[in-house]
């Protein structure tokens, strides 16, 4: 029995390549048929027919799933929405802002220029006008910076000995005295401001035409110093420099220079002087432009 051989049933043959091409061929074709006659049903019973029931209790079988995938999607669409809405919302403020600081930078930048062109306007205005001093020409100059002190009321300008500065030349803006050269290189200069406790300058009550000295005064404020209480200095009055009153010595300043504007005047029963403060019409903490007066001829 061991010696005996065991007959083996033969393997089922595969079937061969063209047969299986056919059936994929069969199979395809009975589809497209299909297919075919479902789109003819469909367009013959536009509104009703077998068909379209079919269709209508297909659908309200996958109703409940087509809602509950609708759900389930929710969040995610939602979470994604919210996603994208941030960051366009994002980028939109970043746009914004960028073009919010170039728009407040142009502002600034026309606000300078229109401050510089008013004093520029100023300046001609002072120099063709009549109250400009005979005997003398301007040296317009731009203000390069102001001391870094507060104990030095000074500031630079652009224009020098190269340009006829002098050491106590007078320097004005379009609203009044600024002060004097007091330092002057080749082509810059280092101006003492009105307001510096080392300047004094003859002036004269345009209306009352009281004399005294104007200077700085307890808090840094400028006073109209050295007028008699008896004399008269009223509230408003404006205050020029004195100029050259005895040709044997002669001023600094010429004749004419608005300084500022009389307010306070007052007297104690023991001063022998008035108290009258002095608000200056140039703005000495903010210059762009002033005018150095450089002599043409001999001042009267």
């Amino acid at each position: 029995m061991l010696a005996s051989s065991v007959q083996r049933s033969k393997p089922a043959p595969y079937p061969s390549k063209a047969r299986s091409a056919l059936v994929r061929r069969t199979v395809l074709a009975v589809l497209l048929v299909g297919a075919l006659a479902l789109l003819t049903i469909a367009f013959r019973s536009p509104t009703s027919g077998a068909l379209h029931g079919l269709q209508g209790a297909g659908s309200s079988a996958l109703r409940p799933f087509q809602v509950a995938a609708t759900r389930v999607a929710q969040p995610f669409k939602d979470a994604y929405d919210y996603i994208d809405s941030l960051a366009n919302a994002k980028a939109r403020n970043a746009k914004l802002e960028k073009e919010i600081a170039q728009y407040r930078s142009t502002q600034l930048l026309n606000a300078e220029r229109a401050r510089q062109y008013d004093q520029l306007k100023k300046l001609l205005h002072y120099e063709t006008g009549p109250e400009f001093p005979t005997g003398y020409t301007a040296v317009n100059a731009r203000v390069v910076s102001f001391s870094s002190s507060p104990f030095a009321h000074t500031l630079i300008i652009a224009a020098g000995s190269s340009s006829g500065l002098a050491v106590n030349t007078p320097v004005v803006s379009g609203d009044g005295l600024v002060g004097l050269v007091s330092n002057v290189f080749p082509d810059t200069a280092v101006v003492t401001l009105l307001s510096d406790a080392n300047s004094y300058v003859p002036a004269l009550d345009l209306k009352t035409m009281v004399r005294g000295v104007v200077h700085t005064g307890p808090g840094g404020t400028l006073i109209l110093d050295d007028v008699a209480k008896q004399l008269k200095v009223n509230a408003g009055d404006t205050i020029i420099t004195l100029g050259t009153v005895d040709p044997r010595y002669p001023d600094l300043y010429p004749y004419g220079i608005p300084i500022g504007k009389a307010s306070n005047p007052t007297a104690t029963d023991t001063a022998s002087f008035l108290q009258v403060q002095v608000a200056p019409f140039a703005n000495l903490g903010s210059l762009d432009s002033v005018a150095a007066l450089v002599k043409t001829q001999k001042s009267k």
